[in-house]
């Protein structure tokens, strides 16, 4: 059974830097799709960055592109999302997901496997 545990959230100041990481445990993860969603509250699940784990194409929305940067450790069968210049809009509880295929995928639907969630709150 797929396993996502997410780590690294927590309390900065605007324009400050986080690290997320996503643990995942359970299958060979070479033909997934690894996905970071978030969700503040009041508002729908949203896609911030997904990443193939064989090959490797990432891609972001528009609103992180160019300050979130997504990656992967192998070994570690653990992905990350390196957050910076962080906004008080970025506040939001941040979810990891995996699909057993390698697409390009922004619905978060189109994912079968999600994490618990960690809290990531930036102050003004």
């Amino acid at each position: 059974q797929v396993q996502l545990v997410e780590s690294g959230g927590g309390l900065v100041q605007a324009g400050g830097s986080l690290r997320l990481s996503c643990a995942a445990s359970g299958r060979t993860f070479s033909s997934y799709t690894m996905g970071w969603f978030r969700q503040a509250p009041g508002k729908e699940r949203e896609f911030v960055a997904g990443i193939r784990w064989s090959g490797g194409s990432i891609y972001y929305s528009d609103s992180v592109k160019g300050r979130f940067t997504v990656s992967r450790d192998n070994a570690k069968n653990t992905v990350y999302l390196q957050m910076n210049s962080l906004k008080p809009e970025d506040t939001a509880v941040y979810y990891c997901a995996a699909k057993p295929i390698l697409a390009l995928m922004t619905r978060p639907s189109d994912y079968d496997y999600w994490g618990q969630g960690t809290q990531v709150t930036v102050s003004s």
